[in-house]
Formats: C-alpha cells, structure tokens, sequence
C-alpha cells in the first residue's frame, strides 16, 4: 500500500508505524469505515460474539497448561489441584468448561442465521464453507478437551468414540491404533489428545482469519437477503455496528458469567468427577451436550444395509451409524450446492422457513434422544428425525428449488428500512 492510499494519523507514534506497516489504516478499512447493510439485526451480533469465546479459550487453556500434568495416573488429580491449590485456578477451569458450552451456543445461533437468511448462497459459498470447517474443528478439539480431565465420562467416551473408527472397512483397526497410540485408551492417547487439543485452537483461528477475509470480499448478507445498491443502502461498521456487537456481547457475557459463578457444573456431566477407572464401565455413556443430536444420529442406525432377500450385508449397523453421523455434518458443506432457490431470505420463502423451523426442532428433539439410553421409545423417534435431518436437505431442499413460490422483495434495503420506521412511526 503507498503513502498515497493513506490519510496521514494525528498520533506521531501511530503515524511512525503506520506509513512503514500501515496495519491502523487496514483496520480503519477492515472495521471503521466497511460499508455494511443497515437492516442488521441482533443475530448478526454472534459471529463476533463467536470471536470474543475463541479468544476467552484460548486464553484460559494456555493458562490451564500451564498447570495441568498430561499423564493417566497425575491428570485427574492435577485438575483437582488446579481447581483447590493454584490462585484463580477454579475461575479459570469454570471459565473454560463453560466457555465450550457458550461457543457452541454462539456458533449454533450463527449457523441458523446463515440458514434462515441465506447467507450461504453465491456468492458466500466458500464463506459458508469455511464456517462449517471451523465447526467441524472445533468439534475435534471440545471432544479432545473432555477427554483430558480423565474422569470417567472422559475416558469412556473417548473409548466408545474412537472405537468408532473401527468400523470402517480395512483401515479402521489402523486408525484406531494409531488414535490410542496402543491396544487400549491409555497414557500415551491422552499425550496425544493434549497435544492436539492445544494446537488445533490456532488452526482454527487460522481458519477464522480466512472466514473474515472472505466475508469482506463478498460482503455481509442482511435479513433481506438483497444486496446493497448503493450507500443509501449501507452504514460505516464503527460506530453503529462496533456498538450493537457491544451491546449484545455484555448481553451475552452476562449469562456466560451467571453459569460460571453460580451453576459451573450444570452443563456437565457428574461422572466425570468420577476418576477414570478401565474396569467400571458407567451406566450410560454420554458425549458433552453439544454433541448429543450428532450422537442420536449415530445410534439410529441399529440395523444391516444389505441386498433384500440375501444374507448379504453391504454395510454393517456400525458402520451406517457412523457414516450417518459424519454424512451429517459433510451434507453442510454441499448445503449451497443442493439450495439452488433464486431468493436467499426465508422471509420472502413460505415453504422453506417452516421446514427449516422444523428442521431445528428435530435438531433439538435429537439432542434430547442423545441424552437417554437407546433402549425403548427414544430409538424410533431418533430414527424419524434423522430420517427428517437428511430429508430436508436431500429431499425438500431440491423440490423447494423446483415448486416454491416466492413472496415480493422489496426493491431495496433502504425503501423497506424505511417503509418499516414509517409503520413504526
């Protein structure tokens, strides 16, 4: 960037930096003066809100490292220190396994809001992408995270998920040895969780970067879903949306702070206060709450894909129920691939937004089903929303495409911001 392209700053020192890396005049591009669509609303809050919780692990968990001691007979009880001997320990622990929960929060309201106004639609599919990329990173590192209390919960359910792998034909046994780093969940599988648990979150900021420059390349969605015409249409990102992004992180924060103070256990699972012992298997083995829809799809499959009226098996139970689970989180990634509707918004699209409304309720309905035993009622009602989880993408998704009508978009955003305050008015 030349000198040209850059206004002179007031602060000497700044100025000094600034005209040999001009890092403050990028930001002011970036973040001052970036045009955005002047319609947003609060769900546009938790992409940042997303950000502030990745940094907050970040830096709880390198302080946690600092005291926690990665070996099976030492790491329950170095939690145990943290939490009673080390000064703030408890706070940083509380922070941490409650801040898992609540960037999973952010980042589930955020992927609805792509959903619902179609923010994945061209040209924000490598956008898209990218976000689903981050989500399935940050399910590899909260699974490894668990794990590394070593308590009970911990270590069975690092059995039962990496025992997973094994079903895959020819490699799988491999996978799994090499996962355990031995015949059993033991030291070193523990060494390697650590390792990777601490290094994945910088592959995911690496990744983020890449979300956020490819968001300011094709610009912001809006609930609309139509793009800006012309800086009528738009507002300077600071201060207004620098202040809505305030507003609704202190909101935020607020119940992130009431969990970690006054309910720090409520999100997790009591067993794992539990020492992790290979010769007790606990009652029912359950993945952190984040995890329990995908979990559900899993177990759903309780039979043999195979030729009719054969002996013949094609894929086994396992096997289905894991290509079922890892089918539903890989079926996001082609998602602006199969919606090929001309309109972004579900506002503008009558039989899209009741299914997708539908859609997150079978979502939560799955989580529920993850959370009981696969024994009874919860089977088939697991079976029938992971029937309606890949219907709605596979089947309804492609008829929207062909049948749906479409209500009238407003011809910009300014006239419907506008035709909305004169309502109000």
């Amino acid at each position: 960037m030349g000198s040209g392209n850059r206004q002179k700053l007031d602060n000497p020192v700044m100025e000094w930096v600034d005209s040999r890396l001009p890092v403050f005049t990028m930001m002011q591009k970036e973040y001052g003066v970036f045009p955005t669509p002047k319609n947003f609303n609060y769900f546009w809050n938790f992409g940042a809100i997303a950000m502030v919780m990745l940094i907050t692990m970040i830096v709880t968990g390198i302080a946690l490292a600092m005291h926690y001691t990665a070996h099976a007979d030492y790491a329950f009880d170095s939690v145990e220190r943290i939490m009673r001997d080390v000064n703030g320990g408890w706070l940083l622990r509380y922070l941490h396994a409650n801040g898992a929960s609540f960037f999973f929060i952010a980042v589930y309201i955020h992927i609805f809001r792509g959903m619902y106004y179609g923010s994945y639609k061209q040209p924000r599919e490598l956008l898209w992408m990218l976000g689903v990329l981050i989500f399935l990173l940050m399910m590899a590192t909260a699974f490894m995270g668990y794990v590394l209390p070593w308590g009970q919960m911990s270590f069975w359910g690092a059995t039962v998920i990496t025992n997973l792998f094994s079903a895959i034909p020819m490699v799988g046994d491999s996978i799994v040895t090499l996962l355990w780093g031995g015949f059993s969940v033991d030291n070193p599988t523990l060494n390697r969780f650590y390792a990777l648990h601490y290094l994945l979150p910088f592959v995911i900021v690496g990744v983020v970067f890449l979300h956020v420059w490819a968001l300011h390349v094709t610009g912001s969605n809006n609930p609309l879903g139509i793009e800006p015409k012309g800086p009528q249409d738009t507002l300077p990102f600071h201060p207004y949306y620098t202040m809505k992004d305030t507003f609704g992180l202190l909101a935020f924060l607020i119940v992130y702070a009431a969990f970690t103070f006054f309910m720090p256990n409520a999100l997790g699972h009591p067993d794992n206060y539990i020492p992790a012992d290979p010769l007790v298997t606990p009652a029912h083995i359950v993945p952190e709450w984040y995890f329990l829809p995908f979990y559900a799809i899993l177990r759903a499959v309780t039979f043999d894909i195979g030729i009719p009226f054969t002996d013949i098996v094609l894929i086994p139970a396992k096997l289905g129920g894991v290509l079922a689970m890892f089918g539903s989180i890989a079926i996001l990634f082609v998602f602006p691939f199969l919606d090929k509707h001309p309109v972004r918004s579900s506002r503008f699209r009558p039989w899209y937004r009741p299914a997708l409304l539908l859609f997150v309720v079978t979502v939560l309905v799955l989580g529920v089903c993850g959370g009981k035993p696969a024994e009874g009622f919860w089977v088939p009602l697991s079976q029938l929303g992971t029937v309606y989880y890949f219907a709605f993408f596979l089947v309804l998704i492609p008829f929207f495409n062909k049948k749906e009508p479409v209500l009238e978009l407003p011809p910009s955003i300014n006239d419907a911001v506008l035709k909305k305050n004169e309502k109000a008015a």
